[in-house]
């Protein structure tokens, strides 16, 4: 209906992300502009952009999903003051389970493959956990950074029951997409920049096969026992590494795993319930919130069961958590918003349209794939990224008669591999800090594989395209 004006829009949220590298703002602006465009007036567009953010809140789902990413930052902040992430850190150096390189290694790889609840703790968890066992055994800092990386975003953006699957499935659902846990779970198996990330760094962790800037670091390591290069300067931060346990308080893996083990197993049976025994017809947004409420009810009764907390201390960190957690809010409703904007203006339908002349089914994936990596090493974060492309990607995938899951597989691929190669992306930055590594040697060291996953992903999407079309 409106043509060329109904890719201004998203174009502009790109080109602005790209220069200013301000996401939020970015997205806002993009948002205005819609709604001017739909007005017929820049007061009045603003005046609609405002509501169209407050308006995401009139979707129930939308909200379940905001509220639960939030969440999230409060059983962070629990399991870190009660003891519990401590505690699974000493029970792992006290068994002396790790003797060998090899050891520590898979230690980090476990470690970061089996904390997929959300990616910085991902990487937090997993630098400390493996970070005092890889000085013991002269493994580069710039290694473990890698691990910690490729255990986050990759392996987290594959489980359905976590704030990253609850954010895909609230963008499906804003696009109409029916049964999106189903699309999501086609979606798995074709996101093949994840699946190679994850095999990469499994590959180069048992068999120390080495290649680039990392193998030299290696060799720095085990022949002189430095671990970080002489001269530079590790990222490490008190604030975001860790919240410190509380004084006097004995640590206990307990006060982490139960909360954790209890989230992963209400997702499942709140699918099954949501579902009405039908798991795959399941509230994804439902179950994911019930999840972590119960997570962060179990982390609590345990703090004031043991006398670590009292009432008042699980309320203030649960608060502060959450608070913590503001921007991920702010960030989830701009990009539910746009996607209302684009939606409206009808963008993914006339960008089909044109994609048609040029292109056929079979590329859709490739393109969408190359876009959205630039995108997210641009900008550095995979989120916003989805929140761009989404709108954009599942329309022209409908419209040209494409497969569908293939279209949002190359999104997150894409997404994660850009945010996975860039160097102001938050989870490279994090990986840094766990790991105690400099930040440009970890971007440095790392570039070398992701670009490694990221061209065999492009392989694949491109022959996947032509075989199912």
């Amino acid at each position: 209906m409106y043509g060329f004006l109904s890719i201004l829009p998203p174009l502009l949220a790109i080109v602005l992300a790209i220069w200013t590298r301000q996401v939020f703002i970015s997205l806002f602006l993009g948002i205005w502009l819609g709604w001017s465009i739909l007005t017929g007036g820049v007061f009045s567009g603003l005046a609609s952009a405002i509501q169209a953010c407050i308006d995401v809140f009139k979707d129930n789902g939308n909200t379940r999903v905001i509220i639960f990413s939030s969440l999230i930052g409060a059983l962070i902040t629990l399991t870190q003051r009660s003891g519990g992430v401590q505690g699974f850190v000493d029970w792992i150096q006290k068994k002396n389970l790790v003797r060998t390189r090899k050891g520590a290694t898979t230690l980090a790889l476990v470690t970061g493959m089996s904390i997929f609840i959300e990616s910085s703790i991902t990487c937090l968890v997993t630098g400390a956990v493996a970070r005092p066992v890889f000085e013991r055994l002269r493994l580069s800092r710039e290694k473990l950074a890698y691990i910690c990386d490729s255990t986050s975003a990759p392996v987290c953006v594959l489980i359905p029951l976590n704030a990253w699957g609850a954010y895909v499935l609230g963008l499906l659902e804003r696009e109409g997409v029916q049964n999106p846990l189903g699309v999501f779970f086609q979606a798995l198996p074709l996101n093949f920049y994840a699946l190679l990330a994850v095999v990469l760094v499994t590959f180069i962790s048992l068999t120390f096969l080495d290649f680039g800037p990392m193998k030299r670091a290696e060799r720095r390591a085990e022949e002189t026992g430095q671990t970080i290069a002489e001269g530079r300067v590790p990222v490490v931060s008190d604030e975001v590494t860790s919240i410190e346990v509380k004084p006097g308080v004995q640590p206990r893996a307990m006060n982490m795993l139960l909360p954790i083990l209890g989230m992963i197993v209400m997702m499942p049976a709140g699918l099954f319930i949501t579902g009405n025994g039908d798991i795959t017809a399941g509230s994804g947004s439902t179950s994911v919130l019930w999840s972590v409420l119960l997570a962060i009810l179990l982390a609590g009764v345990l703090s004031i069961g043991q006398r670590i907390l009292t009432v008042r201390e699980v309320v203030d960190l649960t608060l502060k958590g959450m608070g913590g957690l503001i921007p991920l809010g702010i960030l989830m409703n701009f990009a539910f918003a746009i996607g209302d904007t684009t939606k409206v203006l009808g963008t993914g339908p006339y960008v089909a349209s044109i994609a048609e002349a040029f292109i056929g089914p079979s590329l859709v994936a490739p393109v969408i794939f190359v876009t959205a990596s630039f995108i997210a090493f641009s900008t550095g974060t995979s989120w916003g990224t989805f929140a761009i492309m989404v709108p954009i990607a599942i329309p022209t995938a409908v419209a040209m008669d494409a497969s569908l899951p293939l279209a949002l597989a190359a999104v997150l691929s894409g997404g994660v591999f850009g945010d996975h190669s860039s160097p102001i992306s938050d989870t490279t930055l994090v990986s840094s800090m766990a790991a105690a590594s400099d930040h440009i040697d970890h971007v440095r060291t790392q570039l070398p594989y992701a670009a490694t996953a990221g061209a065999g992903a492009l392989i694949l999407f491109t022959v996947t395209g032509f075989l199912l079309h």
